[in-house]
């Protein structure tokens, strides 16, 4: 094959590829997979405590071990899609994903489960950068934003249908069950994957930036470390200011590096472009609250409200469903059509603070304030979400396809383990001033309560500290989303007065 050639199967034919949508649906089999595990965690936080022994600290790693390592090579793995073949990297990442469920599901301890959990983010990366990759590669202009908008619908799907499908593994089977449920999923893909999959690459793409990817990697775990370190040791504490100091200095090494080589996996002139910037801080900021959100809500309902995990999950439906429902039928795309970029992303930011905010005021103990505010914040997803892919997408080259979702998996990964750290961060704080019990995690601190008094003024801290971080997280995503809109509507009028 010439290089022509080669470089002709970069690109989509001007109709699109004859089976787009064939191929579309068997990436976001595997996309949805790769999502599930950012959330079916959730709902075996009870059974992880008892049967491990884990921690508040242990369980928030477990978790963010998977969106940190995808977080940190999300980038690197678009940049080598775009350089070796796209479908090549679908097939490894479907394998590592696949081999590290295995030795997930029959981990027996915490510092094994939160290893295998970084094995199976290596894998997730490959997969999240290709499958948005593909594509944009075989959908035309007149295709790409509905196929996006689907695209986006699997990926919050994925978030919301987590905590379900872990309750109903949960009800019925062990939890390991929730990691050997990926093994045939990996195995079908990969097969549909090798079949109907087309190659596509960019022979003259940049090489990969492992020393980007190691930076990133380390800066990024070492900032949220000392966030999910804070209330335990003390935010004074040298454990916790090492941490972050590290963080920073080596986040800021990375920004040195890429500025200082001719192949950066994060291209810093991105940075310029206000189009870009404002995907960035909405994509950050979606994700933030979304997955801070379902982390605290799936240990409400089961430590406070009393719901077993399946009955927990069939409770946070709800949002899955808003989500689907109002993208299937197109009112996302619809309005974002009518409204443009800027008030659709205005809008579905509101839209999502809103709900947390009405979960933080009228959830505590009744179940319909919470399902009014899960309702809420899908409506607000479903505009949100795909209008910051489809801005991020665009303010990318097309050759670098790749580059671009590995941006885009960056910023959501990143933005899932910050929501996790953050505001789990600011629920222990909270329960630990209310409630000073030497306990590493609500169970903990209900096991060592003398009288049922106790025991109600722990789970009234509980949810205090709940209130709290949601509204913490309502106010974040609000003020993140208005000025996402603002910075995408001076680069519209700035490329509207550049064509007059």
């Amino acid at each position: 094959m010439t290089a022509a050639t080669t470089a002709e199967t970069a690109q989509a034919p001007p109709q699109g590829h004859p089976q787009r949508w064939l191929i579309l649906t068997v990436i976001m089999l595997a996309q949805l997979t790769v999502i599930l595990d950012n959330t079916v965690l959730n709902v075996a936080i009870p059974s992880l405590t008892d049967e491990l022994g884990a921690s508040t600290a242990d369980i928030q790693w477990m978790i963010n071990a998977y969106s940190l390592v995808q977080s940190g090579l999300l980038l690197t793995a678009g940049s080598a899609a775009d350089r070796y073949g796209r479908r090549k990297m679908l097939a490894a990442g479907l394998v590592l994903f696949g081999t590290g469920s295995l030795w997930a599901a029959f981990a027996q301890s915490s510092a094994q489960l939160i290893a295998a959990r970084a094995g199976m983010g290596i894998g997730g990366a490959l997969l999240m950068t290709t499958t948005l990759a593909v594509v944009v590669q075989i959908f035309d202009d007149t295709e790409r934003v509905k196929a996006i908008g689907i695209w986006s619908t699997t990926s919050s799907l994925g978030f919301a249908a987590g905590p379900l499908l872990g309750g109903f593994m949960l009800d019925h089977f062990w939890w390991g069950s929730l990691f050997l449920i990926n093994i045939p999923v990996a195995l079908i893909g990969l097969a549909a994957v090798i079949r109907l999959v087309p190659e596509s690459k960019n022979p003259q793409g940049d090489r990969p930036d492992l020393l980007g990817a190691l930076l990133s990697t380390i800066g990024m775990a070492s900032v949220v470390y000392g966030i999910i370190s804070g209330p335990e040791h003390g935010w004074a504490s040298a454990q916790v200011l090492v941490a972050a100091a590290v963080g920073v200095l080596v986040l800021g090494a990375f920004v040195l590096w890429e500025l200082h080589i001719p192949y950066p996996m994060l291209d810093m002139h991105f940075f310029r472009n206000q189009r870009f910037i404002g995907a960035v801080a909405g994509a950050i900021l979606v994700a933030f609250g979304l997955s801070g959100s379902l982390f605290l809500l799936t240990q409400h309902l089961q430590f406070v409200l009393g719901y077993e995990p399946l009955e927990a999950g069939l409770r946070l439906a709800p949002l899955a469903v808003t989500v689907v429902a109002l993208n299937l039928t197109a009112v996302g795309a619809k309005l974002h059509a009518k409204l443009g970029t800027p008030v659709t992303i205005a809008a579905g930011m509101s839209m999502l603070a809103g709900g947390l905010a009405v979960i933080a005021l009228l959830g505590g103990d009744d179940y319909n304030g919470m399902l009014a505010g899960l309702v809420i914040m899908g409506a607000g997803i479903s505009l949100a979400m795909p209008a910051m892919a489809n801005a991020i997408m665009s303010a990318i080259p097309p050759e670098k396809a790749g580059v671009g979702a590995g941006i885009n998996g960056t910023l959501a990964e990143f933005g899932n383990g910050l929501g996790v750290a953050v505001l789990g961060a600011v629920l222990n704080a909270r329960f630990a001033a209310l409630i000073p019990v030497a306990a590493a995690s609500l169970p903990a601190a209900l096991a060592s309560a003398e009288s049922a008094g106790e025991r109600t003024r722990i789970m009234d801290a509980f949810s205090s500290g709940l209130e709290t971080s949601q509204l913490v997280g309502a106010v974040a995503v609000l003020l993140g989303g208005l000025l996402a809109a603002e910075l995408l509507r001076r680069a519209e009028r700035a490329d509207s007065a550049v064509a007059a």
